[in-house]
């Protein structure tokens, strides 16, 4: 039996294999996260650049460098480090009997795959939303958010600007949400993961889209500016939760939609405090006294 040490190092060092061969496109195209991120967020980018929703707001905007930087970070580095941790958890559990089906309300493994597939986009969007509201409830949890409200100008790679400590609280509830469904992705859940960085890429994008009568289903830059608003609604803590689809805030009343100018300012109470750099900011979190 492997020790939690070999565990540990052979995740390390196979995701961080996986990314590089990634790199060097020595793995199949449709799980090719590394040049598909960059692909979307290519496209993204010329929509901005082509459509401007905000004329004034240059092209290369405040903190792009920074968001760039935190889309690598999140999306890959991170990953490769925390992967050892996430196979050690997964082996204490089975040690203990816990396997990933051991919560299964339903199996979707013999639906058509369609329907695999929507069903596993619906249920892992709730969990999100959900988690999303704790992130802006409670206050332990919004110190470490706060890098995420930190961007003062919207653009489509302010999308995977957030603290590190956000995959943690995430994470477990996402394979809670899998765990309920089936206990296992579905085969081609890579389409899912591809349409989801498509639709944060360009609700965070300078482009202004509302999808018409689908906006009541889909999250769209214009809803998505107002929940990064620096003034929210008295007696709310945040609005618009939406992560890829809109209509849990459409259910749940935390919709807020005022007017679409685009003009608002964004951030949050005392943002002007707030690091800069990306140390500051992923170590703000942790500190014992607030301002």
């Amino acid at each position: 039996m492997e020790t939690y040490l070999e565990v540990f190092i052979n995740a390390f060092t196979g995701t961080l294999d996986w990314t590089w061969r990634s790199i060097l496109f020595q793995v199949p195209w449709y799980t090719n996260y590394f040049w598909g991120l960059i692909t979307i967020s290519l496209f993204a980018w010329m929509l901005e650049i082509v459509f401007p929703w905000r004329k004034d707001q240059a092209i290369i905007r405040k903190g792009f460098w920074l968001d760039g930087f935190y889309m690598f970070f999140n999306f890959f580095i991170f990953a490769i480090v925390i992967s050892g941790v996430y196979d050690i958890l997964g082996l204490l559990f089975s040690q203990v009997n816990i396997t990933i089906n051991s919560l299964t309300l339903f199996d979707i493994s013999e639906w058509p795959m369609w329907s695999q597939l929507l069903v596993f986009f619906i249920i892992l969007d709730f969990v999100q939303w959900f988690t999303h509201v704790l992130l802006h409830k409670y206050s332990f949890l919004w110190k470490f958010h706060k890098v995420h409200h930190s961007v003062k100008e919207m653009g489509f790679a302010a999308h995977l600007r957030y603290h590190w400590m956000e995959n943690i609280f995430y994470k477990p509830l996402k394979t809670f949400g899998v765990m309920l469904i089936a206990g296992f992705e579905p085969e081609q859940a890579y389409i899912i993961h591809f349409i989801t960085i498509a639709i944060g890429h360009l609700n965070h994008s300078n482009v202004k889209i509302t999808w018409g009568p689908l906006k009541y289903i889909f999250n769209n830059p214009v809803m998505h500016l107002y929940h990064h608003a620096s003034v929210l609604p008295e007696g709310t803590t945040g609005v618009n939760y939406g992560i890829s689809l809109s209509l849990w805030d459409y259910i749940f009343k935390t919709n807020y939609i005022p007017e679409e100018s685009g003009t608002i300012e964004i951030g949050f109470e005392g943002d002007d405090k707030f690091p800069t750099d990306f140390i500051g900011q992923n170590t703000y979190g942790f500190k014992k006294s607030q301002h």
